[in-house]
């Protein structure tokens, strides 16, 4: 079989918790990316420039790594992980719903500043939620949810595409026309505009065209809804939901019995290690843990460079998915508008289909042996477009095999590093902040750059990047074995303290089979 049986038991057993994981990462999917193709319509509805329609996009990240940071925080129990993932849920098509109504530019951004934390929470608990059922076996169920923001990610730009405005705020032509699908281009693969340009110097002298994008987002909203009804109905099934009667407990079946006996019995264990290694909390929670003093330096280095290699991979995510049009249209390529136009959606399809493609390679090979593939590949593949930097067929062709290689970094590294801690370390709430953090902060970066030393840094930068990524995860390999050495003489101390116990009591026990052996001997 394609999978095997123990894995196809798992899903079965937790089909219901994990496909309604899967649906909010769609939702998160679809919230981050409906900002580019719309941001010139949401500029006319405003009436603001550019540079101040701009802040939207920093409100929306800012608050996306401010609940990445604190979502740790709900995961407590069951009820406060599905009741987070609920309200951001719900939030998300409430945002969408009252984003047309929005005229002024700081009740939108104010409006993305909430999405964004509900995104962020959403980001930590379905990953804490999946790592904490299937634990060893993450890996391929992590590979299926970070398909799902993929898939999230085209459809929103799909939906909205019909409804954008032609013209921006009025009826241009000719080159009037061409600068606002130029503008509609960049600004719908790059969050980083910091040119600021009135919109009367877009539409001067001309009637104002009546935006129908209000239909997209309502649309989306409309999308959206089933999913928290779907965290809702698991709540209901698990009774969870205090105003709603507990229904009858369905009754276990053998395998859930065997599981049920096992986690009893190594329950208190479990909750013994959680507590000292502090759980997969928030970073806070995490840092404040009293345990800390007493774990090796290479407990805290795995964070730290697990971390710091999402830091610069999706850095790369982030700056190629804005920035590749504005490479593609400048010189030397000087691809027509159009045509580049196309790069952004390759990328983000190449990222949806890399991350289906390693549902079924992280069943086959080991996380690290994937990482290793997939950072020399993104490597590569930078290099041969710095070499081939006039070749507009291979620009494409690049771009689809950046998407690939990147796709599935993020899912590896987070199966990696919680196997490395035996799931009980901080690393999904360390990752998923230094992932978004990465994503922001690159994104400004190389923006700045692309603007002061041309087109061509754009490249030079993901080089550089990328090189320094593979430098930290060759430091993190280093703590993996200066990590599994120190609990294998951990355990090797554990077992001499217990093995004289042993000898004493099988020393004990001889003596009282002796002792019984001449007592039978004796005469009466």
């Amino acid at each position: 079989m394609f999978l095997d049986e123990r894995i196809v038991t798992l899903f079965k057993r937790n089909a219901h918790h994990t496909l309604t994981y899967w649906s909010v990462f769609f939702s998160f999917g679809l919230c981050i990316a409906f900002l580019g193709p719309t941001i010139l319509d949401l500029q006319c509805q405003t009436n603001s420039t550019l540079s101040q329609i701009t802040w939207v996009f920093f409100a929306q990240q800012f608050c996306l790594l401010i609940g990445s940071s604190v979502g740790g925080i709900f995961k407590r129990t069951l009820l406060t992980a599905l009741a987070a993932l609920f309200v951001s849920a719900l939030i998300i098509s409430v945002i969408f719903a009252i984003i047309p109504l929005c005229n002024n530019v700081l009740v939108l951004a104010i409006a993305m500043a909430v999405s964004g934390l509900a995104m962020g929470v959403i980001d930590t608990i379905a990953n804490i939620q999946l790592v904490t059922i299937y634990q060893k076996d993450s890996a391929v169920f992590l590979q299926a949810l970070h398909f799902f923001i993929g898939f999230g990610a085209l459809v929103s730009p799909l939906i909205a595409d019909p409804f954008l405005s032609e013209t921006g705020c009025g009826n241009h032509t000719g080159n009037e026309t061409e600068v606002i699908h130029h503008f509609r281009s960049m600004l719908r693969n790059s969050p980083i505009v910091e040119h600021s340009i009135p919109l009367s110097n877009l539409s001067h002298g001309v009637e104002k065209e009546e935006s129908s994008v209000h239909y997209a987002f309502w649309i989306m909203a409309l999308i959206n809804l089933p999913v928290p009804i779907a965290v809702l109905y698991l709540m209901y099934r698990e009774q969870l939901i205090p105003c709603c009667p507990s229904g009858t407990p369905r009754l276990l079946d053998k395998d859930e019995l065997a599981m049920e006996s096992q986690q009893g019995a190594e329950g208190p264990a479990v909750e013994q290690n959680e507590h000292e290694a502090g759980g997969h909390g928030s970073i806070f929670s995490c840092c404040q843990n009293d345990n800390l003093r007493e774990l090796p330096l290479s407990f805290f280095m795995i964070h730290i460079l697990g971390g710091m290699v999402l830091f610069m991979t999706d850095g790369i995510v982030g700056a190629y998915a804005g920035f590749v049009y504005t490479y593609a249209v400048a010189p030397p390529m000087s691809l027509p508008h159009k045509t580049a136009g196309y790069l952004a959606s390759i990328f983000w399809a190449a990222i949806t289909a890399g991350r289906l493609l390693s549902i079924p390679l992280s069943y086959r090979f080991q996380p690290v042996k994937l990482l290793i593939f997939n950072l020399a590949g993104a490597i590569v593949t930078v290099l041969m477009l710095l070499i081939f930097y006039t070749n507009s067929i291979f620009l494409f062709v690049g771009t689809c095999l950046c998407g690939l290689f990147l796709s599935s970094i993020f899912p590896c590294m987070l199966a990696y590093t919680e196997d490395i801690l035996d799931y009980q370390g901080c690393a999904t709430s360390v990752l998923v902040t230094s992932a978004g953090m990465g994503e922001m902060v690159m994104q400004v970066l190389v923006g700045s750059i692309i603007q002061t030393e041309g087109s061509y840094s754009f490249l030079l930068c993901g080089m550089i990047i990328a090189c320094i990524g593979f430098i930290l995860f060759i430091g993190l390999l280093l703590f993996h074995r200066m990590h599994r050495n120190y609990l294998t003489g951990t355990s090797k101390k554990s077992a001499m303290v217990e093995e004289p116990a042993t000898e004493q009591n099988g020393a004990v026990k001889t003596e009282q089979i002796d002792i019984e052996e001449n007592i039978q001997e004796s005469p009466n």
